[in-house]
């Protein structure tokens, strides 16, 4: 089944970057970033920015990451998988990249949220951001909450 990704969450005081693979069908059914309760993606960030991210609604969770320049986005715009697992991605579209120089022309840092967005680094590097891969906030990964945001802190003072 193809499933589309969103728009980005980007303006120009964009600085940091967060690009996941593409929304899981809960996401995708409530039309959020991170939408699954089990995916942690919304503790570890609120960690390292000092916010309950958590606690808010959605539309509060994206004016704070503004707030604190930061982006999000998808690799991919479009891909056929059945469930939510990234491994089962197939004839993916990636998003136009090009674009960010417009769309954020502060960015400076993009981090990548798992190993399958994490293959698509080499592109945006060679755009000349700095970049990293970051342990993925999915309920999947089976890393230890503390060392996953342990990762990511160190992650984000680039």
């Amino acid at each position: 089944m193809k499933k589309q990704g969103f728009s980005p969450v980007i303006d120009e005081n964009t600085e940091i970057l967060i690009l996941g693979s593409l929304p899981s069908d809960v996401s995708i059914r409530k039309h959020q970033y991170y939408g699954h309760p089990g995916n942690d993606f919304w503790r570890l960030l609120g960690s390292i920015i000092g916010e309950d991210l958590q606690s808010m609604n959605y539309q509060n969770r994206l004016e704070t990451l503004k707030r604190n320049k930061i982006g999000l986005w998808d690799v991919f715009k479009a891909g056929k998988r059945d469930g939510s697992e990234d491994t089962k991605i197939k004839d993916e579209e990636i998003n136009q990249f090009p674009m960010l120089k417009d769309m954020a022309p502060n960015l400076k840092l993009v981090l990548f949220n798992g190993k399958k967005s994490g293959e698509y680094e080499p592109i945006l590097k060679a755009m000349g951001y700095e970049t990293k891969v970051i342990p993925s906030s999915s309920g999947a990964n089976r890393r230890s909450l503390k060392s996953r945001k342990s990762e990511w802190e160190t992650a984000f003072k680039h």
